[in-house]
C-alpha cells in the first residue's frame, strides 16, 4: 500500500471475476480479472483525504463513496490484483498532494503597452479593409 498512508487489508474487498473480451477457450473457465472495492467512509484514512476522495469527479468513485477498480489487463489473477492495488495507491497519492496556492501577479507596464500597440496596429489594418469611397 502507500508509504504515507498504509491501508489495512481488511478495508479492501477483492473479488475475482471473469475478464471481458477475447481470450480463447481459457477466458470462459478462469476468473482472472479483479474487482477492488474500497469504502472511503469506513476507511482508516485521515478525514482530509476522505473529503478529497469524495470530492473527486472520478467515475471510479460511486455516489455511496466506494472506490471500484476493475483490473483485467493481465492473464493472471495475481498480476491483476497487484495492478488494482497499485491503481488504488495512485488514486490516494493523487489526493494526498497539497497544491501550492497561486500567487496572483500583474502584467508589467511594458507588456501592457506592447499589447495596446499591437491592438491599435491590428485595428488600423482592419480599418483599411473597408469599402473605398471616392
Amino acid at each position: 500500500m502507500t508509504d504515507r498512508y498504509p491501508i489495512p487489508p481488511h478495508e479492501i474487498e477483492l473479488s475475482a471475476v471473469r475478464a471481458q473480451g477475447a481470450g480463447g477457450q481459457n477466458v470462459n473457465k478462469v476468473s482472472s480479472a479483479i474487482h477492488l472495492r474500497f469504502d472511503i467512509h469506513a476507511s482508516s484514512l485521515p478525514d482530509v483525504l476522505k473529503k478529497r476522495l469524495l470530492a473527486l469527479h472520478d467515475r471510479r468513485v460511486t455516489r455511496e463513496g466506494v472506490v471500484v477498480i476493475k483490473s483485467q489487463e493481465y492473464r493472471t489473477q495475481e498480476q491483476n490484483r497487484a495492478a488494482a492495488l497499485a491503481r488504488l495507491d495512485e488514486l490516494i497519492d493523487s489526493v494526498s498532494v497539497t497544491r501550492k496556492a497561486r500567487v496572483p501577479t500583474r502584467p508589467t507596464r511594458a507588456s501592457n503597452l506592447r499589447r495596446l500597440d499591437t491592438k491599435t496596429r491590428r485595428a488600423d489594418v482592419k480599418a483599411g479593409r473597408g469599402r473605398v469611397v471616392e
